[in-house]
């Protein structure tokens, strides 16, 4: 199979990078379908391969011992996975996995780290995603501590938008209790409430934004900075 050109590409930090840094990594990269579910890195296990999404979402989750679980953050066509190689870490506590599906390509740690080295742009605009992500994390940890339930649930709305085409978003009430380290019933309270405000439409499986210029106020400024953030150090975004 021919390798991707870069016109070709979607996501936004192969799309971005000047043609120099796309040929150290372009040939590298293995074009891969991303179904919903499927498990890119598994945590405490040695993970080989990165992904760059075109499509879909990915999902970086935290457990405890007892098997409850929380969303970290999120990554899409802004993104990659497995960006700690970067860091030169190859193993992890978190899993990653694919909360919405969609395509993408693959490329394997050896290789990444390989273009990095022959590229100082590339590199540079990977490790500022890495920074970016960190600041999404950090505003994910002041949401869940001082926003409700219905807060942080339009703050995750904004985010997922952000990465999918359109205005439908195939999530369901199992992956958003993940989301917001809360259970079903609070799920379904917090989107009937933010319904009932007319800033979406909730159906079995899928949310569609309907007024996003409200949803962004109703998440009262835990939206927008890591946003922003990305829109400084390396393009357009969302």
């Amino acid at each position: 199979m021919p390798h991707p050109t870069q016109s070709f590409v979607r996501n936004c930090l192969l799309s971005l990078i000047d043609a120099a840094a796309y040929a150290a990594i372009g040939p590298h990269l293995e074009p891969v379908d991303l179904p919903k579910g499927t498990v890119l890195i598994e945590a405490g296990e040695p993970f080989t391969h990165a992904h760059f999404f075109n499509s879909g979402i990915g999902s970086i989750i935290v457990s405890t011992p007892d098997s409850q679980r929380v969303e970290a953050g999120i990554f899409g066509r802004d993104g990659l996975s497995g960006f700690g190689s970067l860091l030169g870490v190859y193993q992890c506590p978190q899993t990653t996995m694919v909360q919405v599906e969609g395509q993408g390509y693959r490329i394997s740690i050896e290789a990444l780290r390989s273009a990095c080295q022959q590229s100082d742009s590339l590199r540079e605009t990977l490790l500022r995603y890495v920074h970016v992500f960190i600041s999404q994390t950090s505003y994910t940890s002041l949401s869940n501590v001082s926003q409700s339930v219905e807060g942080r649930l339009a703050r995750w709305l904004l985010m997922c938008h952000d990465r999918v085409t359109g205005d439908d978003i195939a999530l369901t009430h199992e992956f958003l209790s993940i989301m917001l380290a809360v259970q079903r019933p609070s799920v379904t309270t917090a989107l009937h409430m933010i319904e009932g405000y007319g800033f979406i439409k909730a159906r079995r499986g899928h949310i569609t934004i309907k007024d996003r210029d409200a949803l962004i106020n109703f998440a009262d400024g835990m939206y927008g900075t890591p946003e922003a953030e990305y829109r400084r150090l390396i393009g357009p975004f969302g």
